[in-house]
């Protein structure tokens, strides 16, 4: 069981990445734009196993996120989602605080492979 962080401003795509992880058997904790995120990884101190986070949000986005966790958590391990190829390319800027990018929208199948994969690589 992993904890994971879902950080995703739209209400119904977070319920559903959040209910598909949990079923998994994973711990998870959500926010609700990339602010909220970053002071719940803070108040984890890092102790996520695998944030995802949608690119495109208000306030705080999820590369202005994961720029700033990778730069206080530098082993912060983070997956991002769109639906907007141009973000995908600015994701593309993260290589090696990011692990994968995920096209929105995806299936629940899809999300589960994906943030299973992720972590194993590190188990």
């Amino acid at each position: 069981m992993a904890k994971l962080l879902i950080v995703e401003d739209d209400e119904s795509v977070r319920t559903l990445a959040a209910r598909a992880l949990e079923r998994d058997g994973h711990n998870v904790t959500v926010a609700t734009d990339g602010g909220q995120g970053l002071d719940a990884i803070r108040q984890a101190r890092g102790g996520y196993d695998l944030v995802v986070s949608d690119i495109r949000m208000p306030e705080m986005d999820g590369i202005e996120m994961a720029t700033a966790a990778a730069r206080e958590f530098p082993a912060m391990r983070i997956m991002l989602m769109t639906g907007y190829a141009d973000q995908r390319e600015r994701a593309e800027e993260l290589n090696g605080i990011i692990l994968d990018v995920v096209q929105k929208p995806f299936t629940l199948a899809e999300i589960r492979a994906r943030v299973g994969k992720a972590l194993s690589c590190f188990a």
